[in-house]
């Protein structure tokens, strides 16, 4: 029945009150019924926290078995919980025994504990991949991020049937009923937390996904994200195809945009559906030091030699002579006033450089080398790149155009102007291969560690770029982390223009379905080591991003094989860049306000004020202000005054923290900072923010 019949069928009551009591009921079940879409959305969704203590209260399950039965916590003393169930019936159970469940709608006090770092990347920000059950990981991220994402990129579980993904703590398979309601009610809480992180103003949301569910979380974006443009793209993943009995093969998958405030399309050189590269081409400088077995000293001698910069300014005061094989090269003397570089590798083996001198002589002559402006770090290292010999032809012969010189002499230069073009809603990109360049690739990065199908590394780059090529400090965030491609695709984008650009992975440690039932018959369950060391976040994430990061695989190996297409360099050069590995932890309301549990809340203040600079990490009476941090925290009310003075004396901060429970002592030191610092407070800022992000996301 259409809305104007029921209208008008309404209108037909002679009896008033009766009329209107109608109509009020079905303007209610109007304003509930949902048009397009309709599906079970309060279907209950529990979640383990392995972490949670078990305390007097909180609801438990069995850890060492996959039933659904719960308890509620009466007590607990001397490593022994007092448990209830529904009935009322009370037994005693070790704590160790227990996992604490809790349902989406009860506040949450998270943590963080650093498990890991790799710090490559100097004074640049941090990466951040967490280990946690995604939904409270958002509700962690909106205190420090809200409306400040630049992007978020999502590959959610397709919903195959395939046993692959868990809706409260049991795997959905082909036959489950409500298959389609727990994955829509599963994605639609997290979107609507994920729209609440993305920037208002400037900001996309990029969700893959296959023929098994696209229309129907078409349907759940219109409804997330009202109003907002939405676009789809269908992109070939898979040349070869994938049968489908009795059906075409399956050789693309789509991705949807949702297009937030301003968000557009930056037009490339590529189309990515017909020939790549008609338009503008940059101009590759490849890196002067050589990596890998057959870019040792012992390999090839006559390419080992020093190059002299002055102290002063970091300029090239003369390149040396190659050394023999038994020289020390500490016995090289070294023209007054310079130091002596050498391509030496990061853990200080000795390398070659990829020109010899001579040749490096002639080419520095033409412009056609280029150094860093300063030494990175104490290694007495200078960042070295050179044309090779086919921007050197195109120069020659005209195709490259020179614009001008450095003030270190190297050339500016660029290919002849050409059309920016617009890319397509159909990708055809062989780089886009999820086999040969996906889990062939992870192979080759941590040998042995397996997951299923993950992405393309140069497929999640090439959709990023479309959107953070203009924002050389764009926060990217991806909350179905699985085996960290997003991080690596930021990391060759900044390699790229020296960018900037961070991300913050999340991801479980969940085994397989498979494993699972394995390590149950070995004896083994949720917490132990065995089970943990099969976990996503353990075995893939974190040896995937270390080994990008440092060209090193687990074992300790060069990474073999070069990067390929719009970048190509040895993956064993790794990248310039920092990450840090965290674990979401749960905390204790009454210990948190109290000032007790700081440790495990100060990594969120250092992320929530940029991820860059010295780490605040310990309760420093009377006040904590490193000379390296960009904020400054104030423990104790009474030194206030001090406080203040040494903030003002600082024009690097960004942030401050005020510890105290009065309003008014906040508000009356506020007053005396500069106004262009942000100012929070301890902890209730902290609190608040969890209370009021309680329950379902609207």
């Amino acid at each position: 029945m259409t809305t104007n019949a029921l209208d008008s069928l309404l209108g037909r009551i002679q009896d008033a009150s009766l009329r209107s009591a109608i109509e009020t009921q079905v303007a209610r079940l109007r304003e509930n019924k949902d048009f397009g879409l309709v599906f079970e959305k309060h279907l209950p969704e529990n979640v383990r926290l392995l972490s949670h203590p078990v305390r007097r209260g909180v609801t438990v399950q069995e850890r060492k078995t996959e039933s659904l039965a719960t308890w509620t916590v009466q007590s607990v003393r001397s490593g022994k919980a007092t448990i209830v169930d529904e009935s009322g019936k009370e037994e005693i159970r070790a704590v160790d025994e227990l996992v604490v469940v809790r349902g989406f709608g009860e506040p949450i006090y998270p943590g963080l504990r650093s498990v890991d770092k790799v710090e490559r990347g100097g004074e640049k920000p941090f990466h951040v991949v967490i280990n946690s059950e995604n939904f409270y990981a958002l509700e962690t991220l909106l205190y420090a991020y809200e409306d400040q994402v630049s992007a978020i990129y999502l590959d959610p579980p397709y919903n195959s049937g395939a046993r692959d993904w868990k809706y409260n703590n049991d795997y959905v398979d082909g036959d489950d009923a409500y298959r389609h309601s727990k994955w829509l009610s599963f994605m639609e809480k997290r979107l609507k937390l994920a729209k609440r992180l993305l920037d208002p103003e400037d900001s996309v949301l990029i969700v893959t996904i296959d023929e098994k569910e696209y229309l129907r979380l078409g349907l759940l974006l219109e409804d997330v994200f009202h109003g907002h443009e939405i676009q789809m793209v269908s992109s070939v993943i898979n040349p070869k195809g994938s049968p489908r009995r009795g059906q075409f093969s399956r050789a693309d998958e789509y991705i949807f945009f949702v297009y937030v405030g301003s968000a557009q399309v930056i037009q490339t050189n590529d189309d990515m559906l017909h020939n790549a590269g008609r338009g503008r081409q940059e101009v590759r400088w490849a890196g002067l030091r050589r990596n890998g077995a057959n870019g040792r000293r012992t390999a090839r001698p006559n390419l080992f030699f020093p190059i002299f910069f002055r102290k002063k300014d970091c300029t090239l005061h003369s390149i040396g002579e190659p050394l023999p094989l038994a020289t020390d090269r500490s016995s090289v003397k070294v023209p007054r006033g310079t130091i002596a570089v050498f391509p030496l590798g990061d853990n200080g083996q000795e390398m070659t450089w990829g020109l010899q001198a001579a040749t490096l002589r002639e080419n520095h002559a033409h412009g056609y080398v280029r150094f860093g402006e300063e030494f990175t770090n104490r290694s007495q290292q200078v960042s070295a790149y050179y044309l090779p010999s086919g921007p050197i032809r195109d120069i020659e012969e005209g195709r490259i155009q020179v614009l001008g010189k450095e003030p270190n002499g190297a050339l500016i230069v660029e290919y002849e102007e050409a059309r920016s073009l617009r890319p397509m809603t159909v990708w055809n990109r062989a780089s886009h291969s999820a086999g040969d360049h996906g889990a062939s690739l992870l192979n080759r990065i941590i040998p042995g560690h397996r997951f299923p199908f993950p992405k393309s590394l140069y497929a999640v780059e090439d959709t990023l770029r479309f959107f953070t090529k203009n924002n050389s400090h764009a926060l990217v965030l991806d909350f179905f982390g699985g085996s960290g491609t997003t991080t690596h695709a930021v990391a060759r984008l900044n390699r790229q223009d020296g960018g900037m650009r961070r991300s913050i992975l999340v991801t479980n440690n969940e085994v397989s379905d498979e494993e699972a039932g394995a390590l149950r018959n070995a004896g083994h369950f949720p917490g132990q080591s065995e089970w943990e060391a099969l976990g996503i976040f353990e075995h893939v994430t974190v040896p995937r991003v270390k080994a990008a990061f440092t060209g090193k695989t687990p074992s300790g190996s060069d990474i073999e094989g070069d990067y390929k297409f719009s970048d190509e360099f040895p993956m064993a050069e790794g990248f310039k860049e920092n990450v840090e590995f965290f674990e979401l932890t749960y905390l204790d309301r009454n210990t948190v306000a109290q000032g007790k549990a700081f440790e495990a809340i100060a990594p969120l203040l250092w992320m929530k004020f940029g991820a860059v600079g010295a780490k605040i990490t310990k309760v420093k009476k009377p006040f904590a202000a490193p000379a390296d941090a960009l904020y400054a925290i104030l423990f104790d009310i009474n030194h206030w005054q001090k406080f203040t003075e040494t903030v003002r004396a600082r024009n690097d901060l960004r942030h401050v923290c005020i510890v105290t429970d009065s309003v008014a002592q906040y508000q009356q030191i506020v007053a005396e900072l500069p106004p262009t610092l942000g100012a929070s407070m301890l902890y209730e800022d902290y609190l608040r923010n969890f209370e009021i992000n309680a329950g379902d996301p609207e």
